[in-house]
C-alpha cells in the first residue's frame, strides 16, 4: 500500500509527518490486505488566514480500492496528530462497511434475513 501526503503551505509537511501518517494508516489498514492499493491524505490548517483563533486542522483521507471506487472521509482537529488519528478511524470504519457490503458471503445470507422479516411481518399482520 502507498501512502502519500499533501499540505498546504500553512501545515507541517516534513519528512517526519509524512513518516507518522503512513505508520499510522499502514498498522491501521493492515487487515485489509490488498483491497486497499493506495492511501491520500490532505492535511490543511483551515484557519490559516485569522490566526487569533486556535488552529483547526483538517485531514482528508482518500483510500483507493482495487476494483472499487476510492472511500473518502474527513476529520478536524487542534493538531495534524489528532486529524490523523481520527480520519485513520473513520476511513477504517469506512472501508470495513464497503468491503462489507460486496462481501459474497454477506451477500448470500441477505435473501434469507429479507425472507425472515417478510415471514415475520406477515405472521405479525394476519391477528
Amino acid at each position: 500500500m502507498q501512502v502519500f501526503l499533501n499540505t498546504d503551505p500553512h501545515t507541517d509537511g516534513r519528512h517526519e509527518m509524512a513518516d507518522h501518517l503512513s505508520s499510522v494508516v499502514k498498522d491501521a489498514l493492515a487487515r485489509f490486505g490488498e483491497h486497499v492499493t493506495r492511501v491520500e491524505a490532505h492535511i490543511a490548517d483551515e484557519n490559516s488566514h485569522a490566526k487569533a483563533n486556535p488552529d483547526e486542522i483538517q485531514c482528508t483521507l482518500e483510500a483507493r480500492l482495487a476494483g472499487r471506487e476510492p472511500v473518502v472521509v474527513k476529520d478536524r482537529a487542534a493538531n495534524a496528530h489528532q486529524a490523523i488519528q481520527g480520519a485513520v478511524g473513520k476511513l477504517k470504519r469506512a472501508i470495513a462497511t464497503v468491503l462489507e457490503k460486496h462481501d459474497p458471503r454477506h451477500n448470500a445470507a441477505l435473501p434469507d434475513a429479507i425472507a425472515a422479516v417478510a415471514v415475520a411481518g406477515d405472521a405479525g399482520s394476519s391477528s
